[in-house]
């Protein structure tokens, strides 16, 4: 099932993820490290990077959700795809509130409580992108439909059940 929100040809959800998916997860870390040695920097970092995350997860979610509702009713891929959306909705609720608890301390830094919010953020979005991994690899949403090993570039403007021939095998445009 080919994606309905695409940029220069790619599924612009599958594109947008990675960057708040790496930078919660990241977060994560530099707040344990900031536990581990008390320095304030690793703090502050901490938090920018949830910021950043939540905001990049909310400009990747819309994008996710054109997606969904293309698949059809009934089907496997909704369901799981509905579990993908919602429990990635939670993962960003719980940096959310993290941030947001932390806002007015100085220096940003991370109680107990809020860890916990961000572990528990980072543990379900392993759940959540193995979900996004099951509907693209597995269930083919998002996949452009006559995909091949030998189908022409995105940018060519031709359909990827046409095959490239010998002369533009080498070329990656």
């Amino acid at each position: 099932m080919e994606s309905r929100a695409k940029i220069l040809g790619h599924p612009a959800h599958q594109m947008l993820i990675v960057f708040p998916l790496g930078l919660l997860g990241t977060s994560v870390i530099f707040d344990l490290i900031y536990w581990f040695t008390g320095n304030p920097t690793f703090a502050q970092v901490g938090f920018w990077m949830t910021v950043s995350g939540i905001i990049g997860g909310l400009i990747a979610s819309p994008f996710g959700t054109i997606d969904w509702l293309a698949i059809p009713q009934g089907t496997r891929a909704k369901r799981v795809g509905l579990l993908h959306g919602g429990g990635n909705f939670l993962v960003t609720a719980l940096f959310a509130l993290s941030a947001y608890l932390r806002w007015g301390r100085t220096g940003h830094e991370p109680d107990g409580f809020t860890l916990i919010l961000s572990l528990t953020g980072f543990l379900l979005a392993l759940v959540t992108g193995w979900l996004g991994g099951e509907l693209v690899d597995r269930l083919g949403v998002g996949v452009d439909d006559g995909a091949n090993l030998d189908a022409p570039s995105s940018l060519s403007g031709r359909k990827a059940s046409e095959r490239v021939t010998g002369d533009e095998r080498g070329r990656v445009f």
